[in-house]
């Protein structure tokens, strides 16, 4: 049976490769729906558009009035809840966006979900699933060991992580009070293709291929382990088909590395794919006045997802490294309409 899916926050980095594995691997139909902030981008879903299965509609999923459209329009078998903002830095910034996308936006796509379950017929509404998807930094800083479960206490530590943190505890309400059949997922850093520049391995590959200071806060001592996007977005399709009504999956590819040696690996690869007179990236590298509260840890251990849905990452970090220094070299066309208008490559979150 074809399955009708909606999928907030489609057109960003995690949603956009979500939508583009669903419309080239399933026969699933697609409601994208974004916001189309600063780091929402239609040209990341342009592979897809104009298939008959996929549709998109901007919108901000804290209107409420909105959101009940979309769902009698719709009809849709399952949510996957992917809008957010996102940034550490940002939030640090300006707190009051996180708290009114990732929790009063979360709220509203809450309600608006129970009411189109009640309204079902029993053999749809059985089939139905909210899949909410958050990230590791809700359960704080690890020290140099230990591993993020999915029993793992939470002790969100910036307002991004603390605004997640609140999201997923409402998905959990609602399940337990209301029986809304959810599922939560919970990964680790993501990076690839289409990846909005401010973050920090497109920021370090793109001010490398200007000949620009490469900033590493503190030390470059903080350790995060990394996951290729299109992994997460086949994980993510399999937690929403196939994972346990009321339980949380922590997704991530065993792939710890610090910032610096993180920045130095994409040095090298710049220094091979795309030499200059500048001499060795490593040049550039500058070190600069930490984030404020910089948790200095996360790394997930994913062997529930793994072990119940048989999921495996596809990439080695050097391998999705490769590939995502190689997709920027030669996808200029995306991220220089970026870089000269919505995001010049200057310090956020900062603090005061």
């Amino acid at each position: 049976m074809t399955r009708r899916l909606l999928v907030t926050g489609g057109a960003g980095f995690i949603g956009s490769a979500v939508v583009r594995h669903l419309i080239a691997d399933t026969d699933c139909h697609v409601l994208v729906v974004d916001k189309l902030t600063y780091a929402g981008n239609l040209e990341s879903l342009a592979s897809v558009n104009g298939n008959p299965r996929y549709g998109f509609v901007r919108a901000d999923i804290a209107d409420a009035a909105k959101m009940r459209d979309l769902f009698a329009n719709f009809q849709p078998d399952a949510v996957m809840h992917l809008a957010a903002e996102s940034h550490v830095d940002r939030s640090i910034d300006g707190p009051a966006e996180f708290i009114q996308t990732n929790v009063v936006g979360t709220f509203v796509l809450l309600q608006q979900a129970l009411a189109h379950l009640q309204k079902l017929p029993s053999a749809k509404a059985e089939r139905f699933r909210f899949h909410h998807i958050s990230t590791d930094e809700v359960f704080g800083s690890l020290g140099v060991d230990g591993y993020f479960d999915e029993e793992t206490a939470y002790k969100p530590n910036s307002p991004y992580s603390a605004s997640k943190a609140a999201s997923d505890h409402l998905v959990r309400a609602w399940h337990h009070t209301y029986g809304l059949p959810v599922v939560v997922s919970n990964c680790s850093n993501n990076y690839g293709p289409y990846h909005f520049p401010e973050k920090l391995i497109p920021l370090t590959i793109l001010n490398a291929l200007e000949g620009k200071p490469l900033p590493v806060y503190g030390k470059g001592e903080n350790v995060r382990d990394w996951l290729f996007v299109d992994d997460h977005a086949r994980a993510l399709v399999l937690i929403a088909e196939r994972g346990r009504v009321g339980h949380s999956y922590n997704v991530g590819a065993s792939c710890e590395r610090s910032n610096l040696s993180v920045v130095r690996a994409i040095c090298a690869l710049m220094d091979e794919l795309a030499p200059d007179s500048i001499g060795p990236r490593e040049r550039l590298i500058s070190f600069v006045g930490d984030r404020p509260g910089h948790d200095l840890r996360y790394a997930i251990d994913a062997r529930k997802i793994r072990q119940e849905l048989d999921w495996r990452p596809q990439q080695t970090f050097d391998t999705g490294l490769r590939k995502t220094v190689e997709w920027y070299l030669t996808n200029r066309n995306w991220w220089e309409r970026i870089r000269s208008t919505v995001y010049r490559g200057e310090r956020l979150g900062a603090g005061v």
